[in-house]
């Protein structure tokens, strides 16, 4: 669902001003749940330094705040990678 997309993308970027995000639909892997009326499953990367000293948990609940309205419908399943530039940097080949 391409709108549920560009919702996550735009509300992320609002939120975390400056950072990349990069949001893909992977409900089509997740056969039957469309037919049963849940809701999509996406999956997140955002690169923002706002994370710097925050914990993994701690990151994922300032990211999924910003959705408590939205999940189980439109958003059934939201996968995060939340990461500081550096981390970025550190991780890349």
């Amino acid at each position: 669902m391409q709108e549920i997309v560009h919702l996550i993308h735009d509300r992320l970027c609002s939120a975390f001003n400056g950072a990349e995000v990069v949001v893909k639909d992977e409900s089509h892997l997740h056969a039957g749940h469309k037919e049963a009326g849940a809701g999509g499953h996406y999956k997140v990367t955002i690169v923002s330094d706002i994370f710097e000293g925050m914990s993994r948990l701690a990151r994922h609940q300032k990211v999924l705040e910003l959705f408590k309205n939205d999940i189980p419908f439109p958003i059934h399943a939201l996968s995060i990678k939340a990461l500081t530039r550096s981390e970025l940097e550190e991780s890349a080949p």
